[in-house]
C-alpha cells in the first residue's frame, strides 16, 4: 500500500510546533525511516498517518483513498509504539490477539492467528508468558505480532528499539526489516539512531523545523548530504567554511584543497565537508592535499581510532585501524563535498 501526505500542515494549538505543508509519498513495500532532532517533527508526522492527529490543511491518502478525516481504527494500520503497550494481565498470544478481539473475530482463530503470528516473530513457545517475565526483546518481538496480525495496509513505529540496549537494538532491526521484507508491507520508521535508519531503510528522510529537508538513500543521504545541517545532523563530518578559490580548488582556514571540479564561481563561500573516515594517514602517493599537526585528541575504539589533528588553528577529525604515531594526513580531492555555506 502507498501512503502520500500532500501539502499537510498541522499545527498544535497554542504554539509555532507541527508540520507545515508536507509533501511525501512511500511506495508500496518501501521502508521509510524518518529522522530529525527533537521537535522537528518526527512523531507528528507518525500521528498524523495513523489518525490520531488531523491536520489542519492538506489531504492523507493511503492506497488512493483519501482517509484525512478518517478515525484511527477505519485505517487499518499496525502501530508500534516506543513503549510497546503491553496490557499486563494479559498472556503474549492473549496480546497479539487483541486487535483481532476488536475485530469480532471468533475466538479459535484469534488463538490460531496468535500462536502463528508469536512463531513468526520467534516467540514459539511462549505464548502463556506475560509481559512482566519477557525480556525487552521479547516484549519488542510481541508488539510487532500484534501490530501485524491483523494483516494492516502498512506498518507505522515510533521509535520501537529506544529502550533496548545496544547489542539487542542491532538485532532486533535486523529482525524488523527481515518481517518487513516478508509480509512486503509499506512501513514508515521514527527514529533518532541514524545508524539504525541508514542500515535498514529504503530512503531516509531528515526533518527539520517540520519540514522534510532532504529525502534520500541511505548512501545518498550519507555522500550527498543537501545542506550543511544535514550533513552534521547524519554522522560524523569535518566541516569547514571556505571560499572557491578555482574550478578545482577551495580555501580553507589551514590551506587550500584540491578538488574535482565543482562548477561553482570564484569567491563563492561554501562549506567543505569532508567525512573523518576519508581522511587518510601519513603521506600517500599521488594525493595532493597534505597537512602535518598535532594529535589533541585520541580515542582508542578497538578496531577504530578517532582522532582530532590539529592545523592552523582548526581541528581535522579523522578515523582509521591505523596504530602508529600520527603527524601527516591526505585527503584525495573526491572525497571533498562543497555544500551551500552557513551564512
Amino acid at each position: 500500500m502507498s501512503i502520500q501526505l500532500q501539502n499537510v500542515t498541522f499545527v498544535y494549538p497554542g504554539t509555532r510546533v507541527g508540520v507545515f505543508g508536507l509533501d511525501l509519498s512511500i511506495d508500496d513495500g518501501e521502508l521509510l525511516a524518518v529522522i530529525g532532532a527533537s521537535g522537528s517533527g518526527k512523531t507528528t508526522l507518525l500521528k498524523l498517518i495513523a489518525g490520531f492527529e488531523v491536520p489542519q490543511s492538506g489531504r492523507i491518502v493511503l492506497d488512493g483513498q483519501d482517509v484525512t478525516g478518517l478515525p484511527v481504527r477505519d485505517r487499518q494500520l499496525g502501530v508500534v509504539f516506543q513503549s510497546y503497550a503491553l496490557f499486563p494481565h494479559m498472556t503474549a498470544w492473549q496480546n497479539v490477539a487483541y486487535p483481532l478481539k476488536i475485530r469480532r473475530v471468533e475466538a479459535p482463530e484469534r488463538h490460531r492467528r496468535a500462536v502463528d503470528a508469536l512463531a513468526r516473530v520467534g516467540l514459539k513457545g511462549m505464548e502463556e508468558r506475560r509481559p512482566q517475565t519477557l525480556s525487552g526483546g521479547q516484549q519488542q518481538r510481541v508488539a510487532l505480532a500484534r501490530a501485524l496480525v491483523f494483516q494492516p495496509k502498512a506498518l507505522l513505529l515510533d521509535e520501537p528499539l529506544s529502550a533496548l540496549d545496544a547489542g539487542l537494538r542491532g538485532e532486533m532491526r535486523d529482525e524488523i526489516r527481515r518481517l518487513q521484507r516478508e509480509f512486503g508491507i509499506s512501513t514508515v520508521h521514527i527514529t533518532h539512531d541514524q545508524e539504525e535508519a541508514l542500515s535498514m531503510a529504503d530512503r531516509v528522510a531528515v526533518m527539520e523545523a517540520g519540514r522534510v529537508i532532504q529525502l534520500a538513500s541511505p548512501r545518498e543521504l550519507y555522500d550527498s548530504p543537501a545542506t550543511r545541517s544535514v550533513a552534521g545532523f547524519v554522522g560524523e563530518a569535518n566541516l569547514w567554511e571556505g571560499v572557491v578559490d578555482a574550478p578545482n580548488a577551495v580555501s580553507v582556514p589551514f590551506g587550500v584543497l584540491l578538488t574535482t571540479a565543482h562548477g561553482l564561481g570564484k569567491g563563492q563561500a561554501v562549506t567543505v565537508l569532508v567525512r573523518p573516515e576519508n581522511i587518510m594517514v601519513g603521506i600517500a602517493d599521488g594525493i595532493p592535499n597534505r597537512f602535518a599537526g598535532t594529535i589533541v585528541r585520541d580515542r582508542f575504539l578497538g578496531a577504530v581510532r578517532r582522532y582530532d589533528l590539529a592545523v592552523g588553528g582548526l581541528v581535522i577529525r579523522g578515523q582509521t585501524g591505523i596504530r602508529d604515531p600520527i603527524e601527516t594526513v591526505s585527503i584525495r580531492p573526491e572525497h571533498i563535498r562543497l555544500l551551500p555555506s552557513a551564512s
